[in-house]
């Protein structure tokens, strides 16, 4: 199976399941994704302190619905893992639709599909449904369940780590939280999952990180702190399988290695590049000012811009093969970046080195690139002065970075510069 067919059969399969920021939707999409990566699992218990929060009550459910007179389930949760706000404490009472409509949430303007509700932090409980499924009640006696439990338990993260030729990290962080979204967010596992599969012997060690949204990038934050300068690079991967074009945002720093590698990788592709702002996704947490890592975010349409964000409409048929395998091809690109981007000093920087009597010249004989790589050559010569590194000269001659790097690997072979 071809990757961009495998990455969707994932998505598909892991689409339907009630996931929440604890408990065992959580723990099940974990498992699914050690079917393809070994993963370490970390249960974290309740009332842990992390960081400036806590970590929760365990959420769980078994059935939901609210049933007619009749005993027919008009909104059944086994049917869609939507119709429950997420962490609703359990009820089973009758109750006029007047006094139900208060615990209904619906999308007007959309009345077709389901939204996505949750209620974390406080002790509340909710349906979601269609609009048109709610203007087609009739009024009347309805018996609403919700088999759920709240209770002490754990919070579930995972980690999958690519061991590197050095110790320190590149992370690639993605949320397990939101229940039957595939773009968001089981479309950037997907992916996630396939890019740990491609990566062979890099330089930087990577660290795929698998947790619920906010608090779950918090527990990682509060648990790592003493290890966490280990941390060079990393991104955020979301909303990755829409087929709009991808949208890149910055780290908090701006200016980060991360942030420069992805300009340059997207450039050629239809894109856009965003400065960093404290909303959004896992970026946030791993940016705030304590830790201030190079982290950005790589999403395809971003959050809430897309019509079907945080809806029913958010199915696999939104997401494209296609589009799963550009963002891939983005993120190996970018990998291929930052395992070679070093510093260099040219050895012979007394004016320019003769490179025809080296053989240089005579190696580009031939290629359709030979004007390029023999200017990349120059240009490497130039700025080898251990101030810049192969992506400050890629951006400074407008070159391709393979071309470059290309360049210095031959220079270095001839003895003229060395890292």
């Amino acid at each position: 199976m071809e990757p961009g067919s495998r990455m969707h059969a994932l998505v598909r399969r892991l689409y339907p399941l009630c996931r929440s920021i604890t408990g065992d939707g959580v723990r099940a999409t974990l498992d699914i994704i050690g079917e393809h990566l070994p993963l370490t699992v970390h249960e974290v218990p309740t009332g842990t302190d992390v960081l400036d929060w806590t970590v929760p009550q365990e959420w769980n459910i078994r059935d939901a619905y609210i049933a007619d007179a009749d005993g027919r389930r008009v909104v059944d949760f086994r049917e869609h893992a939507l119709h429950v706000v997420g962490y609703s404490v359990p009820v089973h009472e009758t109750m006029p639709l007047a006094q139900l409509r208060e615990h209904l949430h619906t999308l007007p303007g959309q009345p077709s599909l389901i939204p996505y509700r949750t209620s974390y932090y406080a002790p509340r409980w909710g349906f979601c449904l269609a609009q048109q499924t709610l203007d087609a009640l009739p009024d009347g006696d309805y018996e609403v369940r919700i088999d759920s439990t709240l209770a002490d338990g754990h919070l579930t993260y995972a980690e999958h780590v690519v061991p590197g030729q050095v110790t320190e990290e590149v992370i690639v962080s993605c949320h397990v939280c939101h229940p039957a979204l595939a773009n968001d967010n089981m479309a950037a596992v997907a992916v996630a999952v396939e890019l740990a599969r491609s990566l062979e012997n890099p330089y930087y060690t990577y660290r795929f990180i698998f947790a619920p949204g906010t608090i779950g990038a918090i527990t990682w934050l509060a648990r790592n702190a003493a290890r966490v300068e280990k941390v060079k690079h990393g991104i955020v991967l979301a909303c990755a399988g829409d087929r709009g074009s991808l949208t890149y945002k910055q780290s908090r720093r701006g200016d980060a290695e991360i942030d420069r590698v992805l300009a340059h990788v997207l450039r050629d592709r239809p894109h856009e590049i965003r400065r960093f702002s404290p909303y959004g996704y896992d970026e946030r947490q791993y940016c705030s000012p304590g830790f201030n890592l190079g982290v950005g975010c790589l999403t395809r349409t971003p959050y809430a811009e897309y019509p079907e964000y945080h809806t029913s409409g958010d199915d696999p048929d939104l997401v494209a093969p296609e589009s799963m395998v550009d963002t891939l091809a983005v993120l190996r690109e970018a990998v291929a970046v930052l395992d070679v981007n070093r510093h260099y000093v040219n050895l012979s920087p007394y004016g320019e080195p003769q490179l025809g009597k080296r053989g240089l010249y005579d190696s580009l004989g031939g290629r359709s690139d030979a004007k390029q790589a023999q200017l990349a050559m120059l240009w490497v010569l130039s700025l080898s002065d251990g101030e810049h590194s192969l992506l400050d000269i890629a951006e400074r001659a407008d070159l391709p970075f393979d071309s470059v790097a290309a360049a210095a690997k031959a220079l270095a072979d001839a003895g003229l510069v060395k890292e």
